[in-house]
């Protein structure tokens, strides 16, 4: 698991090769396996192979031109009339997003992770693109595919940021 941590990469170019069903079930059981507060899991997933409806998130967030080459897309969002503990939903979806991110490097597949919330145009836009319902909070979207680059791996560990004890 440490080297899954440690190798993976945010992914924007890929190569034109379809993502196995069976992989899909695997990233989204490894997304549902996040912890959330209160065990409140408020997170549904919209996922699509539909081209228009991938091209059309470039409408909507300006940094995902890459959407365009990939096969497909999850959209992780929250149901906020799943709340227990209120505001907690960011965390759990942060969570369960780099649960999946994880998995795909796992997989041997590529992705990169798009914010969606807070940003109100954002929001509004894929809200919007794929009929939400109001409780319905759109918070990050990730294309995925087969990866068509292999960056290199960056140490980025910092001494100089921890502290012992206090500050």
């Amino acid at each position: 698991m440490i080297d899954v941590i440690l190798r993976r990469r945010s992914i924007r170019k890929y190569a034109k090769a379809d993502v196995a069903e069976q992989d899909i079930r695997l990233i989204l059981q490894a997304a549902m396996s996040a912890p959330s507060a209160g065990n409140q899991q408020p997170w549904h997933f919209i996922v699509t192979r539909e081209r228009k409806t991938l091209d059309a998130v470039t409408d909507v967030h300006p940094h995902s031109s890459m959407i365009k080459e990939a096969p497909l897309a999850i959209f992780v969002c929250a149901d906020l009339n799943a709340e227990k503990h209120k505001g907690y939903w960011v965390q759990d979806c942060s969570a369960c997003t780099q649960n999946i991110l994880l998995a795909v490097e796992s997989l041997g597949l590529g992705a990169v992770w798009l914010g969606v919330y807070p940003r109100e145009d954002r929001v509004k836009g894929i809200k919007k693109l794929l009929n939400l319902p109001e409780h319905i909070m759109p918070f990050s979207v990730i294309p995925i595919g087969h990866s068509a680059e292999k960056p290199d791996n960056i140490d980025r560990f910092d001494q100089k940021r921890i502290h012992q004890n206090s500050w």
